[in-house]
């Protein structure tokens, strides 16, 4: 399989309540992280997909530097807050999977699967939900 697999972090690959914090990251649920190292093992490429990255929309591989965070201007808070989050996800990487991988908030045509826990999936081209909304949605 060529391209990326999208891998959600909070309440997929790692327990998530409530907001704390963008450096609080949760517990890893173990089903998800042994899936995620299959997937390594086998040679496919992983990327944590989340929301915590905006607005940094460029993929950050390992080892990669961060933006300069400014302390002045629009994007202050955002940045500043996704920069802490990046650094907060390397770090729970490199304990709980033995690697750091790259972490990104954009699909782009390499995706081949997303896992998320707020996704609902729908069938190519046909507008129907395979399985359900989990929130009672319609």
């Amino acid at each position: 399989m060529s391209g990326w697999i999208g891998v959600d972090f909070d309440g997929t690959l790692a327990e998530y309540g409530t907001w704390v914090g963008p450096d609080h990251v949760g517990k890893p649920i173990a089903p998800m992280v042994e899936r995620v190292k299959l997937w390594l093992s086998q040679g496919h490429e992983v990327r944590i997909f989340t929301a915590r990255m905006y607005p940094i929309t460029r993929v950050i591989r390992p080892g990669d530097a961060l933006p300069a965070a400014e302390t002045t201007g629009p994007l202050a808070t955002p940045l500043w807050t996704a920069v802490l989050a990046v650094d907060a996800i390397r770090a729970w990487c490199r304990e709980h999977l033995g690697t750091v991988l790259p972490i990104t908030c954009v699909k782009d045509y390499g995706m081949v699967e997303l896992y998320d826990d707020r996704a609902v999936q729908v069938r190519p081209n046909t507008g129907e939900i395979v399985g359900h909304s989990t929130r009672g949605l319609l």
